[in-house]
């Protein structure tokens, strides 16, 4: 039977140098604001300054990487805190709570993310004959992992192929792959590859939340949402909040606020508007939802925010 290779220890003293390097490829490219989204498709790079306040932020499928700094992501009630050492990587779609908590002008937060796509994930599983999981059992779909010698290198061929664009089409997605086969036989592939896995109980809940994203504003009807994706109601709730640590109930109303804070903030739509694009039938509880969400209610939160940025 085939075995996933076991990666090798790195200590810091082997991951420093070229940590240290990526870090200054992602200085060069976010010269000229705080995101840079590069012509490497799913790739993008963050700097600041500055520690952030928390602000409410969906994370995607994706790896992220830290150069310089860390970053404190809250999931329901657990914490991720990852920087040059640790990555952290999500396998579905997340609602988090997100705090840089380490930046300063002499030593900016200096990040990376990549996104993934886990049809390739699937592919490279089947292509590479790595070995299902042995548990079905979901657990939550983010997780920390020890950052490698040949991972960093690999994201740093990634980045370096910036320069020499014409080799993107060609090269990119034979290093993009690469990484993926670093994460699946790495310290967390096992949560990667239940996801991937088609049929498995991870890629049944991942169908469900595409499903939310769809369709947020339509009414929630859990029993149909089940059926969609051969799952009885109780095991559905089970294995979704296990994954995402909340119901799809709640999964739903955080879209909801999330998309109507957005359009009252980008569209300079009212509240009352807002919340009825959104599905609320009743903005008093759009209003109190929203303050016990945003710690504000959305005339002062949006108010808040532009000050913010303005």
């Amino acid at each position: 039977m085939h075995k996933a290779a076991k990666s090798k220890d790195y200590d810091e003293s082997e991951t420093e140098l070229p940590l240290d390097r990526l870090g200054r490829s992602i200085a060069r490219l976010t010269e000229q604001g705080e995101l840079c989204e590069s012509a490497i498709q799913g790739l993008s790079f963050y700097r600041r300054d500055e520690p952030t306040p928390a602000i409410s932020s969906m994370y995607e499928p994706s790896i992220c990487m830290i150069a310089q700094g860390s970053k404190r992501v809250m999931l329901g009630e657990d914490a991720y805190v990852y920087d040059g050492q640790h990555y952290l990587i999500t396998s579905v779609n997340l609602p988090t709570v997100v705090q840089i908590v380490e930046a300063s002008p002499d030593k900016p937060y200096l990040g990376l993310k990549l996104k993934l796509d886990l049809r390739e994930v699937s592919q490279l599983m089947v292509d590479s004959n790595l070995p299902l999981p042995r548990t079905q059992q979901s657990g939550r779909g983010m997780a920390t992992g020890k950052v490698t010698l040949p991972l960093i290198l690999a994201f740093q061929r990634l980045v370096d192929l910036l320069a020499e664009q014409k080799d993107i089409p060609i090269l990119a997605p034979l290093i993009q792959r690469e990484i993926i086969y670093r994460l699946l036989v790495g310290d967390q592939g096992v949560r990667l590859r239940q996801i991937a896995s088609t049929g498995s109980q991870g890629h049944q809940i991942a169908r469900a939340i595409d499903w939310l994203k769809g369709n947020f504003a339509s009414p929630l009807r859990i029993d149909e949402l089940a059926r969609q994706v051969n799952m009885s109601t109780s095991t559905l709730h089970h294995h979704f909040r296990a994954l995402t640590a909340m119901s799809p109930l709640q999964y739903q109303k955080w879209l909801r606020l999330n998309e109507a804070r957005r359009l009252m903030l980008t569209e300079n739509q009212d509240a009352s508007a807002a919340a009825f694009r959104v599905g609320y039938e009743s903005p008093s509880q759009f209003t109190r939802e929203y303050g016990r969400l945003f710690g504000a209610s959305p005339l002062r939160d949006i108010s808040n925010l532009r000050q913010l940025s303005s």
